[in-house]
Parts: C-alpha cells; structure tokens; sequence
C-alpha cells in the first residue's frame, strides 16, 4: 500500500530500528568508503557491504585485479579508478541515501 503521492511504504522495522530482511545489519559508510578507497581494487568493500550481488562484484574485481596483475597492470589500475569513485560516492551520499541503496539495499556498482 502507498501513500497518496504512489510513494512506497518504509520497510518494516526490526529491533535495532533496521529493516527486516535485506542483508543484515546497517552498515558504516565511512568504513565501506575507506576501505573503498585504500583496498578498493582488491573489492573488500563490497565483502564488506555483504549483499549477494555485492559479493559476486568483490570477486568480479578480486579476479580482474589479480588476472589483470599478471597480464598487463591495466586491471588493477582500472579496479582502482573504479573503487576511488565508489568510495567518494559512499562518503558523499547522506546516511539514509547510503543505507537504502547500498546497507539494506543490494546495489553492486556506483
């Protein structure tokens, strides 16, 4: 059921003020952004935010580091490039913007 403007209703609340469901607790979106930035191309933040879909991106970019490492350097340095957006993109955003999208949410990329 929505409200008069077609907006959705919140999710329901569980007991620490969280949503039921999604993926587990809030998550610090100052730790996702750091760990975005200094380990980035490596994906731990993405392990870090833990949805299924972030997941499957962490090892997406585990893999293209590690392979691109051994090849030519360009899939580290991409990773990276990739990462620091992600992580200026996480401190930038407000805490209710990043929780729904990225803490409960299960958004993977940017």
């Amino acid at each position: 059921m929505s409200d008069p403007f077609g907006n959705p209703p919140p999710p329901p609340m569980g007991g620490f003020g969280g949503p039921v469901g999604g993926n587990g607790a809030r998550k610090d979106k100052i730790a996702a952004g750091l760990l975005a930035i200094f380990l980035g191309s490596l994906g731990i933040h993405k392990f870090y935010l833990g949805g299924k879909s972030q997941k499957t991106a962490g090892i997406v970019m585990l893999v293209i580091t590690i392979v691109g490492a051994c090849l030519f350097f360009i899939g580290p340095i991409v990773m990276s490039i990739i990462a620091l957006i992600e992580g200026i993109i996480y401190l930038t955003k407000d805490d209710a913007e990043f929780n729904a999208s990225y803490g409960y949410g299960d958004k993977a990329w940017f």
